[in-house]
């Protein structure tokens, strides 16, 4: 089995554990140029991305001409923005004007979008520069990026082993340093369970934190952006880029951007820390449960309080989640028949246009966006909607009410992100068994709150060393709270 950890494989690389913060401040400093760090990453994909698969295009020369644009600001004596020098890929279902956003899908094969995801923007004028467009599950339906029509995204860890999903291709890549940092979208747990599976920090702010202007629409009031970094700092300085009120987007909130870690990590003396035991339950794996343990044993030994909370709505929050994101889908997706843009189907003599819109959807869809569109339309037909749809919104309400009850009693909330490690590509997970994947990452979706995976430690399978996830959650808003309680458990850990 291959992996990253191998010091003799191509896809181990010796500053692996460098951050983002580490990494401009040698272009700012004079030590390198955002062109010399671009070309090495360049090199990099092209060597050990065919392993991988974590790009489905990798932008080469839209970068170069962003990459010596920021060069020549710098020589001239003027600030790029705080990420000048930084590698950043991006997830193929945010618009770019550069490349194509194809979503993983055949139905997107070609499209080009007219204009760029509002983060993209903010990026760019940061600084970045955009390396290319990673590879995920098709439109974002799942839970090990194998749902993609360019075939799966593979985990270097060992490339056997997926990398979680649907934002696989960018937990990837930053996980081979092939970028930086890379974006994602979260819309059940889909920045934060492939970070646990690929060892990365994941982090999914408040909904309304950051504009989803320019993010294909899958579950739109679930659906969140955010970064897949080396480290809290990393993820933190992305956020702080990334956030703020956007006009194009009217669900995104006015309210100020603090600066998350100004004060640096918390003080976890005294901290109280909410354990839901719904999330330490027999059905983890023994590797998840181990670790997750030794974790408690180290915080409790650094002064926080561990506090047993109940949260009993835990698992009903998987089949909540799983009438009220498809049914939105299958509203969000009607947009593809082949007509207006996208693939199209070629027109048989004597045919329809029902016909020839059934078989464009057949044709452009994958098997997973399918099934989900019909699960959608399902819960929202007239005989089922008050039946499936109505109860799943009135329990979304008792999850978030849930929530907010626990949150009150402690800072924060900490638990496994997942309940195993990465699983084998050839696993053949049936439908429920890959949904389950996400059971303890959907109710912060549901109910609207920031949470964050950071790397938990390795879990044994099959022999075999593998990442997991520490998962915390925290109020709505309160993300400097969150991340500074994340980077003081990530250097407790780490350390």
């Amino acid at each position: 089995m291959e992996h990253l950890n191998d010091a003799s494989h191509p896809l181990q690389h010796e500053s692996r554990r460098d951050d983002l913060v580490d990494r401009i401040a040698t272009v700012r400093d004079g030590e390198t140029t955002t062109v010399e760090r671009l070309e090495g990453t360049l090199a990099r994909i092209e060597a050990v991305d065919g392993a991988l698969n974590a790009f489905h295009e990798v932008l080469s020369d839209d970068a170069r001409r962003h990459a010596a644009s920021i060069d020549r600001q710098l020589a001239e004596g003027r600030d790029p923005g705080p990420l000048a020098g930084a590698i950043v890929a991006v997830k193929d279902n945010l618009c770019t004007t550069e490349g194509r956003t194809t979503c993983s899908s055949r139905m997107l094969e070609h499209y080009r979008s007219p204009f760029e995801a509002t983060v993209v923007e903010r990026l760019r004028t940061a600084g970045a520069t955009i390396i290319g467009k990673t590879n995920l599950d098709e439109f974002a339906m799942g839970s090990s990026s194998e749902n993609c029509a360019w075939g799966p995204v593979r985990n270097p860890h060992g490339v056997d082993r997926v990398p979680g999903g649907s934002s696989g291709g960018s937990a990837a890549a930053v996980a081979a340093d092939l970028a930086d940092v890379a974006l994602g979208s979260d819309t059940g747990g889909s920045i934060r369970q492939p970070a646990a599976f690929c060892g990365c920090v994941g982090f999914k702010p408040t909904y309304g934190r950051i504009s989803r202007y320019g993010l294909v629409a899958f579950g739109s009031s679930l659906d969140q952006i955010g970064p897949i970094a080396r480290s809290v700092r990393d993820a933190s300085l992305l956020y702080e880029v990334m956030a703020g009120v956007d006009p194009n987007d009217a669900t995104t909130s006015d309210l100020p951007v603090e600066p998350p870690l100004a004060d640096g990590p918390i003080d976890l003396r005294g901290l109280r820390v909410g354990v839901p035991r719904e999330h330490v339950s027999d059905r983890n794996h023994p590797g998840v449960t181990a670790s997750f343990g030794a974790t408690l044993d180290t915080l409790r030994s650094a002064g926080a309080t561990i506090i047993d909370v109940d949260l009993p709505l835990t698992h009903h929050g998987i089949s909540t989640y799983y009438v009220i994101a498809p049914a939105e889908a299958s509203s969000n997706l009607a947009r593809y028949d082949g007509i207006r843009y996208g693939h199209r189907a070629e027109a048989r003599p004597g045919e329809g246009l029902e016909e020839l819109y059934a078989r464009t959807r057949g044709e452009g869809f994958g098997a997973e966006v399918r099934r989900r569109i019909m699960l959608g339309t399902y819960v929202l037909s007239a005989g089922y909607y008050d039946a499936y749809y109505t109860r799943a919104l009135k329990v979304r309400r008792l999850i978030k009410q849930e929530l907010d009850q626990v949150l009150s009693q402690c800072d924060v909330l900490l638990g496994p992100t997942t309940p195993s490690p990465a699983f084998r590509l050839d696993a053949d997970l049936d439908p429920v068994s890959m949904y389950l994947n996400d059971v303890y990452t959907v109710n912060a979706n549901i109910a609207g709150i920031p949470a964050i995976s950071i790397p938990g430690g390795l879990a044994e399978d099959d022999g075999e060393a593998l990442p997991t996830g520490l998962h915390l959650q925290a109020p709505a808003f309160a993300e400097p709270m969150l991340l500074r309680t994340a980077a003081a458990i990530e250097a407790l850990v780490s350390g």
